[in-house]
């Protein structure tokens, strides 16, 4: 219980920071290890699985309306993904708000994502992670495996992001 309570404490503080991390607290989904799955709906309602991008990169990003460095990010990611689409690099965006949708439909109206948008309301895929900030992203490789885990988003991460992103694509 009190480890479930820590995780609640820092992910609520989140939005004031970026970047929370609950004591004691790992990613369940660390470099090395095989990307968790996940089928969730985009805001459409089609479908899409993790192992349906098999053989692409793809960067996975947990976010939220609510949260201000989420917002920083989406300029990004669209430069990301538009710079490297054809590389193979695809970037899913999985918001938890706890709704139907209505809260990151409100966000993507003044906000451009040239990418894979999913809801996740019941946090499901967010668990499997480990998830322990927010935002979080993870780079997965074409065969399915985590390269890289990052909690946080600033502009100062940027290069760090982009080298781990051209390491990956680069590794065919």
């Amino acid at each position: 219980r009190a480890s479930v309570m820590s995780l609640a404490a820092a992910l609520l503080s989140a939005p004031l920071t970026g970047v929370a991390v609950a004591a004691g607290s790992a990613p369940a989904a660390a470099p090395g290890a095989v990307a968790p799955a996940f089928r969730l709906d985009d805001l459409d309602g089609s479908t899409l699985r993790l192992k349906d991008l098999r053989g692409e990169v793809v960067y996975v990003d947990f976010w939220a309306s609510w949260c201000a460095p989420c917002l920083q990010s989406f300029p990004w990611m669209n430069a990301v993904v538009d710079r490297h689409r054809a590389d193979g690099l695809r970037v899913v965006a999985i918001n938890l708000d706890r709704d139907d949708g209505d809260a990151a439909r409100r966000f993507l109206a003044d906000t451009r994502a040239d990418f894979d948008v999913l809801l996740d309301p019941d946090g499901r895929s967010a668990a499997a992670y480990g998830l322990i900030g927010m935002p979080s992203s993870y780079l997965v490789d074409r065969d399915g495996r985590i390269a890289h885990a990052h909690v946080g988003f600033r502009k100062t991460d940027v290069p760090v992001l982009e080298a781990a992103i051209a390491r990956v694509l680069g590794a065919d």
